[in-house]
């Protein structure tokens, strides 16, 4: 068991033996849980990039996804099959 210090402003460091067990780096994003009887639990926490879609991204994906009549003929029988 290990022990840590809080700091005067709420702040604590994980010992570096700690982090190695972890396979923690610095600055990486922690999630903070406090069980009913007080316990306190810190899991790293998964952050994934976000990618905000600019109007011409947005373009592009309309533009990919345009299905020509052939393919929409083709599709159109195939439901038609299902349904009988």
């Amino acid at each position: 068991m290990e022990s840590v210090k809080l700091g005067r402003n709420g702040q604590l460091s994980l010992p570096r033996a700690v982090m190695k067990r972890l396979h923690l780096q610095g600055n990486e994003t922690l999630l903070l849980d406090v069980t009913d009887d007080g316990e306190i639990r810190l899991r790293p926490a998964a952050v994934l990039p976000v990618e905000m879609y600019t109007p011409e991204r947005i373009r592009e994906f309309e533009r990919a996804a345009v299905v020509d009549a052939e393919t929409r003929r083709i599709a159109a029988r195939a439901v038609a099959g299902k349904r009988r």
